[in-house]
């Protein structure tokens, strides 16, 4: 069974509908890969039961069984995914997520799309911190001064990015922010290694950001989230901020379509 579920909803867990789920997930990251035995294995579930829930999920079209025995998605997704992304509420769904990171991180959580070379704000989640972040839905600030820009940036190759900035050099946006194309490069480069993208001050003094990218059923960034931290705190939290942070994009990312790997 999944775990952090609470009283009630163990109460009223279905063993069976886990298994399925467990069944499209791995065919979902695995098509015409594994066949009953496959999944009876893996599972650790018997030849007869995985037999029919196989059985009943071809029935309905959840699942095809290919001519070698393999299994892959069937046509009942693709039906229906064009309804799931219609309904999807990028904001709606940060707000409910950043209330359970929030929780466990208390600071400000914040949410952004890019917009050319600069970011909007999108909303916020604030933290019990007296000491209040200046910005707010609606707000523009330049991309490359920014935590949640630079991860944005990062689906960019070099060339494409220098395209978007012309000129070498690159406005201030403090006395912190990177100056140079090449610079701004080398950090959001540090994407793949780590996940997040960190910058200290250089978009409000006083303050480290970390932000992570929000991907959707295309494989596409389409959004970043980020935890923005007093200087004096950063520290003490940076790598309970860097987790969380982390958690809360791929949280949203897979409502969002995005096919997380499993993990072994």
């Amino acid at each position: 069974m999944l775990k952090g579920l609470d009283e009630m909803e163990r109460k009223y867990w279905v063993p069976a509908i886990e298994r399925v789920d467990k069944i499209l997930e791995i065919i979902a990251h695995h098509p015409e890969k594994y066949r009953l035995i496959d999944f009876s294995n893996e599972l650790n579930i018997n030849k007869s039961s995985m037999f029919s829930l196989l059985n009943t999920l071809e029935a309905l079209n959840w699942v095809k069984r290919e001519k070698d025995g393999t299994y892959s998605l069937g046509i009942k997704l693709g039906i229906l995914t064009p309804y799931y992304f219609k309904q999807f509420d990028l904001i709606t769904t940060f707000n409910l997520e950043a209330h359970t990171t929030n929780k466990r991180l208390d600071e400000t959580l914040q949410l952004s799309i890019l917009d050319g070379t600069e970011i909007v704000y999108l909303a916020k989640k604030e933290g019990t911190s007296a000491v209040r972040v200046s910005t707010d839905p609606g707000m523009k600030l330049p991309a490359h001064a920014t935590a949640m820009g630079k991860v944005q940036l990062s689906q960019y190759s070099k060339e494409e990015l220098k395209a978007l900035y012309p000129e070498e050099n690159l406005k201030p946006k403090t006395p912190y922010t990177i100056t140079k194309v090449d610079e701004l490069w080398e950090q959001i480069e540090s994407i793949k290694e780590n996940g997040v993208i960190t910058e200290c001050q250089e978009a409000v003094e006083d303050f480290y950001c970390v932000a992570a990218p929000i991907i959707n059923h295309e494989d596409r960034i389409i959004a970043s989230v980020s935890a923005t931290i007093l200087l004096s705190k950063w520290e003490e939290k940076k790598k309970v901020a860097e987790e969380e942070i982390i958690d809360l994009a791929r949280r949203i990312s897979l409502k969002a379509g995005f096919l997380a790997p499993i993990k072994n």
